[in-house]
Order: C-alpha cells, then structure tokens, then sequence
C-alpha cells in the first residue's frame, strides 16, 4: 500500500525546514523587540467560534473550514485563522483585568479546504501579531512597521503597502447604501462571485480581481470621503508615522475588509514577484471583533501572512546555515575533534562531523555537500601542536590558528541573523 500525504498537505524538511526556522526566529526576534508575547491557542476549537469570529456569510466558514462531530457529538473545528482564537484566551482568560495593552505574536498551522496551488495548501502555516487594548494610531502604524521590517529582514525584495481606511460602522453603513446604488444598474455584469457579494457583502466589490469588476469600479463612490473627522484624524496620522518610519506606502481607496467589525485602518504587503495575488502580508484594525464576541467594546490591530508564501519568495542566500565542517584524520585527533565539536555547538555554532572514520576527500565531499561555509581540520600534526586548521570553502584561504582561540575566531568570521 503506497501512503501519500494528503492532497493540500506539504511535509517540511530539509531546506524548507530551515527557511520555515528561519522565517519564525526572525518573527520572533522583531516582535519580541516590541515587546510582544507569543501565544499558542489550540490547533482546533468548538465551530461556534469561527461563525461568530469570522462571520457566517464568509466562504471560509460556508466552503473552507474542516469541521467535525467528535465523540462527544460536539461540532469541531481545526482553526482557519488565528485571531478568533486569540480573541477567545484573551476573554476567557480575563487578560483584559490584568493589563491594559495586550501584545501576542504567533505562528503554526491551520486549515482550508482551498484549491491547493502554488504556496497555498489546505493544511498551512500562518504568522501573525494581535494588540488588543488600545486604539492609538501609533499601535497602527507600530504593526504595519514590523510586517514590512519583518518582510524586508528575511530578504523579499519589490515591497509596497498600500493603505486604506475602511472608517466605523456608521460610515460603512451609509457607504454601503451609496456603494448599492451605483452598483444597482451594473449587477447583471459583475462576475458570479461579486454578484452574490452584492447581495451579502457589497464592500468586497471593490477588490474583487476580475478584469471586468475592477473596471466597474473604478468610479465608484470612494469610501474615504465618508469617513467622519475623527476617523479622518486617525487616518492621517498613521500616515504621518509611516512617513516618520520612513516606509514607502501608497492609498488604495478599493482596499477594503468585507467584514463589520473591521474599522479604520486596513492594509497589505505587496510584492509583484507573486503576480496577480501578489499581497504576502495583510491586516488591519478590527475594533468590532471582540465585544461580538461577548467582551467589552475593546480596540484591536493585527496583521496574518503565510509561512509558505514567505517560503516562496525567500533569498536562497538568507537560508544559507553558517555551518562548521570538522575534518578528523588519523585515530588519535578523534576525540579532539569531537571535544571540538562540542565546544562549538555550545557555543551556538552549527557543527557537523563524521563519526567514521574517512578519508579527507571523503569528509571534504560530504561537507561541501551540507554547504558548510568553513572547514576545521585536525590532524595528527595540528593535535601536537594544539593548533587548528580553519579553511573558508567560499574564498578558499586558510589559516592556523591556536585552538583556544577557536571559539572567539569563529564569532568574528560569521555573522549570525
């Protein structure tokens, strides 16, 4: 019987593993140099969570979601997104009684049901930061900042933000009504799609990806000239702050959240290496969502992206591991060596080396192989002398050294992330 894994599933490893590795502790560094924590929710929740939090007429929760009976008839569902989950410890936890802005980032997987394609997979891996707490303009523009620094460190190339303010829901409301008129008369030549969002969610008209709809459109009433004062104070000053962060961004008055409890500020990480669906990284402010959800009337902003879209679009050169490569020969610098190695990994430095014993071309070979950017060799010769022999594989110079020194040597030559 020949097992595969399952259409929409990707096994990880190897070089992916150490993209994914690399994507994550990047995350974490930046987030957590703004002082956010992370959180882990469990990977599936009750149903009811997901129709409240995600909403019930959003395809995610009619076509998308992986829901189940488990034994005790409860309905189940493995997570499609992570905000409601985040959403749901914060309430449950009380978190709200204990500070007065919560701060969580998170990675891992979740579950679509979707047409798996290039970087989308049923089974996926998803990064995201949520602050709950606080309506203040620079919490907006402080998490637009880190999506884009976060982009930017891992080495994507040919990004743009573009924002949007999508106002309260008032300003939706009467939006919405001026929206229906305009659309009225062009309904029947909208796409399938859109013609169902004109009945249910008319807002995601505008960033429909049809030819044919985002030429209907174009001169549609635009949402930003029905923002309140207020709103438009708000929204100005994230934009001040953008500037102040000096992060290029542009105003893309169609960018829109189909979703009522989203307010004011939405947003998206471009690249154009991705084509027509190039967006990596999207957010916005959701200052609805938790009092939906049976909480208190509680500002909140975040943003999600995909691990394996990230993946994609990585600099194969950024994956690169600074691994050390020892090269033993002759039985009696086997345990030196491998004394060797241990310092090193101790000392945080990624090590490999072979147990057996082998020829230099053979270790050579193999080294070259885990693309290892130096060699270490000891030999006979270099034990007597407690000297070692430190070869850089990229320029191919060498030099000896004493071997108490190696450790110090080594954090000058590489620089880690």
């Amino acid at each position: 019987m020949n097992i595969r894994a399952v259409r929409g599933t990707k096994d990880i490893f190897n070089d992916d593993a150490i993209k994914y590795n690399y994507i994550t502790e990047i995350a974490k560094r930046i987030f957590e140099n703004f002082n956010y924590n992370r959180i882990i929710t469990p990977i599936f929740e009750e149903t009811a969570l997901f129709k409240r939090g995600i909403g019930e007429g959003t395809d995610i929760v009619e076509k998308e979601m992986y829901t189940f009976l488990d034994k005790g008839e409860r309905s189940i569902t493995l997570r499609p997104e992570g905000t409601a989950s985040v959403v749901r410890a914060y309430l449950e936890h009380k978190i709200y009684g204990n500070e007065e802005i919560t701060k969580w980032y998170y990675y891992g997987p979740m579950f679509r049901y979707e047409r798996p394609q290039a970087g989308r997979y049923r089974e996926f891996n998803q990064l995201g930061v949520e602050v709950l707490g606080s309506k203040n303009p620079k919490i907006d523009a402080e998490v637009i900042y880190m999506g884009y620094k976060l982009l930017e460190k891992i080495g994507i190339s040919d990004l743009r933000v573009e924002i949007n303010s999508v106002g309260g829901k008032e300003t939706r409301l009467k939006y919405r009504k001026d929206l229906l008129k305009y659309l009225k008369d062009k309904k029947e030549n909208l796409c399938n799609d859109c013609q169902t969002r004109y009945e249910k969610n008319p807002l995601r008209v505008l960033d429909c990806k049809v030819e044919k709809c985002k030429e209907i459109v174009k001169k549609a009433p635009i949402l930003t000239e029905y923002l309140s004062e207020k709103e438009k104070k708000h929204y100005e000053e994230v934009k001040r702050l953008l500037n102040i962060y000096n992060i290029p961004f542009s105003e893309n008055p169609k960018l829109v959240r189909g979703l009522d409890y989203y307010s004011n500020i939405v947003f998206e990480v471009i690249t154009e290496k991705l084509g027509a669906q190039g967006t990596v990284l999207a957010g916005g402010r959701y200052d609805g969502l938790i009092s939906t959800m049976g909480g208190k009337d509680t500002p909140a902003v975040g943003f999600a992206a995909g691990i394996e879209r990230i993946m994609l679009l990585m600099n194969e050169k950024k994956t690169k591991k600074n691994r050390i490569g020892i090269v033993w020969l002759g039985e009696e610098s086997s345990d030196y060596a491998l004394l060797l190695a241990n310092e090193l990994r101790v000392n945080n430095f990624d090590v490999y080396m072979e147990y057996e014993k082998k020829s230099l071309r053979a270790q050579m070979k193999k080294i070259d192989k885990i693309n290892a950017k130096y060699a270490i060799i000891v030999g006979e010769e270099e034990v007597k002398e407690n000297k070692l022999v430190v070869k850089n594989l990229k320029t191919g110079e060498q030099i000896k050294i004493k071997r108490d020194t190696i450790c110090e040597y080594m954090k000058g030559e590489i620089n880690e992330i």
